[in-house]
């Protein structure tokens, strides 16, 4: 397995839609391990395939209470239910979160490595993560999901300290939840 390059932002790649999977093949099963181990490098909760450079339609997602990660492959949502504003970041937007509008509860489809078809009901994290990284395989970030520009804010880290520093928090497990799909913990991944 390897740790694979992240895109980040204003790279092309990450507004550009992904293209269907027809079938899963070796090289197919080889990225998603490298998404996999690039997620967890990251710290992340979800990953998208352009954010590594590959226009698959295929994502991964872990959120903290999940023992093996999800593979998303041809992800849709098929149902939204409710909103709600949540906090978020993004692997491919380091250094920044803001506040966005999310569903309550979602209900999508995918193909896992096994060639079939699931069905996944989700809320909390998870439905962030899924919309999150959804998005990102058409294009979206989630900065075009801000409730207002001024909820967009930039993190301070600590200086000498791995841990970051947000409006006084020091322990991130501290901050307010904030899913950002797939880059820090479960109060507040990024992807």
């Amino acid at each position: 397995m390897a740790i694979l390059n992240m895109r980040i932002l204003p790279d092309p790649i990450l507004r550009k839609q992904a293209k269907k999977v027809a079938k899963v093949t070796p090289q197919l099963k080889k990225l998603v391990e490298n998404m996999v181990e690039t997620m967890h490098d990251q710290n992340g909760v979800g990953l998208a395939a352009n954010q590594v450079g590959s226009l698959q339609k295929v994502a991964v997602i872990q959120t903290p209470d999940m023992e093996e990660p999800m593979v998303l492959i041809n992800p849709e949502i098929m149902k939204k239910e409710g909103e709600r504003q949540v906090e978020e970041g993004c692997l491919s937007v380091p250094g920044y979160r803001g506040l966005v509008t999310r569903s309550e509860k979602v209900r999508a489809k995918a193909m896992g490595l096994d060639g079939k078809i699931y069905r996944v009901n989700a809320d909390e994290l998870l439905a962030q993560a899924l919309e999150h990284e959804i998005d990102h395989l058409n294009g979206i970030l989630y900065i075009d999901h801000l409730v207002d520009h001024e909820s967009l804010y930039k993190i301070t880290y600590a200086p000498d300290d791995e841990e970051f520093e947000e409006d006084g928090v020091e322990d991130e497990s501290e901050a307010p939840a904030a899913p950002v799909v797939a880059e820090t913990s479960a109060s507040g991944g990024e992807d």
